[in-house]
């Protein structure tokens, strides 16, 4: 390893990591393993590049040193942003399996027990199958999961770093709905946003904000496609804020007119399942018993709105396509996975549906404590409502009022994780 002291953590974070990794290789009686995930190789190295589609590798042996497999052009990332010191970079014209082959032979691991991400997404079939043809001599065995075991719980200094991300979601966010007026087009909304956020020191996130106003918030995914926002009606906000790769996430509502009564009734239900996951959910938690937490209170509304989701994914490090860390935790039922300190969480109680034609979001980013959980915001989580001509901003009530309120209390019912009648709602 290169020591240098010029990377996004503390050299000390990065032994620590490699360390770890090599306590699982042992568990797990490999010799080595080929990390292809483009969020594990930088957890590891520090290296990152927008060029993943092309393949790239970090093979860490267990008792020798690590070395990467990057298309020539992306060395020079190697080279300025990690602490790796041997590569082996292949040209545009040559065939970069081969040249794993080859280091593997290389540096005495070809007829050695070898660990591959076979589910990676950047580690396809067909360079699978060349792999196991062409080094026949060594065994391969799947290691999916085996990094993702030590990023799901973040350190200290990475929720030190995930706050940077979380103040470019917030300024990306209140310009976000400074923005939103009648006569405003999606597309401004969108723009505002990216602009708050990068001005703020965020940096490109995996997904840019999602921005869809009136009928359009019925989309699952949706992003701005220029319609204009009309009088009365509301516009819905998902933002991601990065920095150095590392996401928080947010959703907000905003009515451009009188908040209806379902409306109301569909925010403080939102808010009602936030303030049960800050007073309930701590360390040893399911994470299926806190996604019925979440559900429970949700699935009992009467304005016709449905949890379609998991109520929560774990977040933090992400490269396009999805800025979630989802695929190594998600709050859903029937999820045996236990809740531990370090733990980062998008929670997301919204609301599709509402009246049968509305979907409105509140969301919050988490991190789980020694005791319970904190939150990485201070941004009001009530609706904002303009008047229709997009005037001064009013609230339906302040933080600090909220704070003061005595906050709806969990019932025994919407804890009663058991409830099946709830539960497959």
């Amino acid at each position: 390893m290169r020591q240098r002291d010029d990377m996004t953590f503390p050299f000390e974070e990065y032994e620590r990591r490699l360390a770890e990794l090599r306590t699982r290789i042992e568990q797990r009686h490999l010799d080595a393993v080929v990390i292809t995930d483009p969020e594990n190789i930088m957890y590891l190295t520090d290296y990152q590049t927008t060029g993943y589609s092309f393949f790239q590798a970090l093979v860490v042996p267990l008792d020798d040193e690590p070395f990467m497999i990057t298309r020539a052009m992306e060395e020079s990332n190697i080279i300025a942003r990690t602490w790796v010191e041997r590569t082996r970079p292949y040209p545009d014209t040559g065939d970069a399996i081969q040249m794993l082959v080859d280091a593997l032979r290389s540096f005495g691991l070809a007829d050695k027990r070898i660990g591959y991400e076979r589910n990676s997404y950047f580690f396809p079939a067909y360079q699978q199958d060349c792999i196991h043809t062409t080094l026949t001599d060594g065994k391969l065995l799947d290691c999916f999961g085996i990094v993702e075991e030590g990023r799901v719980c973040k350190s200290p200094v990475e929720i030190e770093l995930m706050r940077r991300a979380a103040a470019a979601t917030e300024a990306g966010m209140q310009a976000g709905i400074a923005a939103c007026e009648a006569g405003a087009s999606e597309n401004d909304i969108g723009a505002a946003i990216s602009a708050g956020m990068f001005r703020a020191g965020g940096e490109p996130p995996a997904v840019m904000p999602y921005v869809t106003s009136g009928p359009r918030s019925m989309i699952g995914h949706a992003t701005w496609e220029g319609r204009v926002v009309q009088p009365g009606e509301h516009v819905f906000l998902e933002v991601g804020g990065c920095y150095r790769r590392y996401h928080t996430a947010m959703m907000r509502t905003v009515m451009l007119g009188e908040l209806s009564e379902s409306m109301y009734k569909a925010q403080e239900k939102m808010k009602h399942a936030l303030q049960a996951v800050h007073e309930y959910v701590q360390p040893g938690m399911t994470v299926s018993d806190a996604d019925n937490l979440v559900r429970n209170i949700i699935s009992d509304n009467d304005v016709g709105a449905r949890l379609i989701t998991r109520s929560g994914y774990s977040i933090g490090i992400a490269f396009p396509p999805s800025w979630d860390e989802g695929y190594i935790v998600s709050l859903k039922q029937g999820e045996s996975a236990v809740l531990k300190e370090g733990m980062t969480f998008h929670i997301i109680p919204w609301m599709w549906g509402v009246d049968g034609d509305k979907t409105c979001g509140i969301s919050d980013t988490i991190y789980i404590t020694s005791e319970g959980c904190e939150s990485f915001f201070t941004l009001d989580r009530d609706f904002t409502v303009k008047s229709d001509q997009g005037a001064a901003i009013t609230q339906i009530s302040t933080h600090k009022n909220r704070q003061k309120k005595a906050e709806p209390k969990v019932d025994d019912e919407s804890k009663d994780t058991g409830d099946e009648s709830r539960k497959n709602s």
